[in-house]
């Protein structure tokens, strides 16, 4: 164990005392001072060394965070509700427009759900006109059988899109809606 010499009597005394045992004088406090500062030193060091880690992390966290929104925004694929915003687009933009000597196609709407939806009418009839049973067996095969396999509408049975009818009657009251789900058209 290390020693301090008191500079007024010349006593040796144990490092960790302040005084001298011999003649009461306070002890020269600059050996102290280099034995202990290594330590804070090293505590320093330390210090230094978590400032520099929890930087590190605290940068990572941050890079990784940038990264995935930039991928997000820039790079990730359109949501199928927006592709189908902007397929209802397109098709509104040649609205209304006659699809035979009966129908009309007003529009087409993006509806919630992964659904699409096409909105007629049927001119020369009232709703009173209508045989909904009629209608029933010679529309409905006729609309699944299109969403089955018209090549037009590959892109919403590849995205399992369900397709909606909606027809109103020349005054645009309510007839009859037809859903095509999924899993009518991919039916064999």
């Amino acid at each position: 164990m290390e020693k301090v010499t008191c500079t007024n009597c010349g006593k040796e005394n144990k490092l960790n005392v302040r005084y001298c045992s011999g003649c009461g004088h306070e002890l020269p406090k600059i050996e102290k001072e280099i034995i202990h500062q290594p330590l804070q030193q090293a505590d320093a060091v330390k210090t230094n060394q978590r400032k520099k880690l929890i930087g590190l992390i605290v940068g990572a966290l941050a890079f990784g965070l940038s990264y995935f929104a930039v991928q997000q925004i820039f790079f990730s694929p359109p949501s199928i509700d927006k592709l189908l915003m902007q397929t209802a687009n397109e098709v509104n933009k040649t609205c209304p427009m006659m699809v035979d000597q009966f129908t009309r196609l007003d529009n087409a709407l993006a509806v919630p759900g992964n659904s699409f939806q096409y909105n007629y009418t049927l001119v020369n009839n009232d709703k009173s006109e209508i045989s909904l049973d009629t209608a029933k067996k010679y529309i409905e095969p006729v609309i699944i059988n299109r969403v089955k396999t018209d090549p037009g509408l590959k892109f919403f049975r590849d995205k399992n899109v369900t397709m909606i009818y909606n027809y109103r009657d020349k005054n645009g009251v309510f007839v009859v809606k037809y859903t095509v789900t999924p899993d009518i058209y991919n039916k064999q």
